[in-house]
C-alpha cells in the first residue's frame, strides 16, 4: 500500500507524535511518503487562474505543487496531519488544497481519487476540531474521495507534548493506534452517494456549458477525453 502523508507544520510536536502512533501500525510492507508544510510548498495561490483555463503544469508553483499531486495520485491511503490554528486548518495547509481546487469535479476531476481513503488527524488544546477538519473534507470530497475518516485529539493540558501528563499521552497514543489498525489492510475506497450526486451535477453542468461555448475549455476537453461527456 502507498501512503502518503501531509503534515500541515514542520514543528515536532504534538501533530508529530500523534501522526507517528498512527504510521507506527502502517510501516510493515507499506510505502510511506511525507511532505510538511510549508517546507514542501511555501506559495500562496496568486490567482493567475491559468491551471483553469490551461494546465496545472504552467502553474508558477508547479515545481511545488505538482511532486506533491503525483504523489497522491499514486497514493492509497491520504493521511493529513494538522494541527488546529483558529479553530480552522493551517494558512499553509490551505494553500496547497487552494492549489489542488482545479482538480475539484467542477472542473477537472482526476478518476484516480475515485478509489481513494483518507485520514485526517488533527489536534487543539480542546477546541472542537470539527470545522477544522471540514475544511480538508471539503476539499477532497469535492476532488472525489468518498472514503474519508478524521479523529481529533484534545490536548487539554497544554501544547507541549512531553509537558501534557503521561495519562493524556497514553490516551492519545490509544485512540490513534486503535484508528491507525483499521487500515492496516489495503484495499480500495469506494464512489459515495454524496460524490455521485455531486458527479452527475457537474457533469450536467459541464454538458450545458460545453454547448454554449464555441470553443472547448481545457475542462471540457478534460471531461471529453475521459468520456464522461
Amino acid at each position: 500500500m502507498n501512503i502518503v502523508v501531509i503534515n500541515g507544520t514542520e514543528v515536532k510536536g504534538c501533530t508529530y507524535h500523534i501522526k507517528e502512533f498512527f504510521l507506527s501500525e502502517l510501516k510493515d510492507n507499506n510505502k510511506i511518503e511525507e511532505f510538511y508544510l510549508p517546507r514542501d510548498m511555501p506559495h500562496f495561490c496568486k490567482g493567475c487562474k491559468v491551471c483553469f483555463f490551461e494546465d496545472e503544469n504552467l502553474c508558477p508553483h508547479a515545481s511545488d505543487t505538482m511532486p506533491i499531486w503525483n504523489s497522491i495520485l499514486s497514493a492509497d491511503l491520504l493521511v493529513f496531519a494538522t494541527p488546529v490554528y483558529a479553530l480552522r486548518i493551517p494558512g499553509q495547509l490551505k494553500a496547497l488544497l487552494d492549489h489542488f481546487s482545479c482538480h475539484w469535479m467542477v472542473h477537472r476531476p482526476d478518476r484516480a481519487m475515485f478509489s481513494k481513503r483518507a485520514v485526517i488527524l488533527t489536534n487543539s488544546i480542546g477546541a472542537p476540531n470539527k470545522a477544522a477538519q471540514k475544511d480538508i473534507i471539503t476539499s477532497l470530497t469535492w476532488m472525489g474521495v468518498s472514503d474519508i475518516k478524521s479523529l481529533g485529539c484534545g490536548l487539554m493540558e497544554g501544547v507541549i507534548w512531553h509537558e501534557l501528563s503521561e495519562k493524556r499521552r497514553q490516551k492519545i497514543e490509544n485512540r490513534t493506534i486503535k484508528m491507525a489498525k483499521k487500515y492496516t489492510k489495503s484495499k480500495q475506497g469506494k464512489k459515495g452517494i454524496k460524490v455521485r450526486f455531486l458527479f452527475q451535477m457537474c457533469k450536467a453542468m459541464r454538458r450545458s456549458m460545453a454547448k454554449k461555448e464555441e470553443n472547448p475549455s481545457a475542462d471540457d476537453l478534460h471531461w471529453i477525453k475521459n468520456g464522461w461527456l
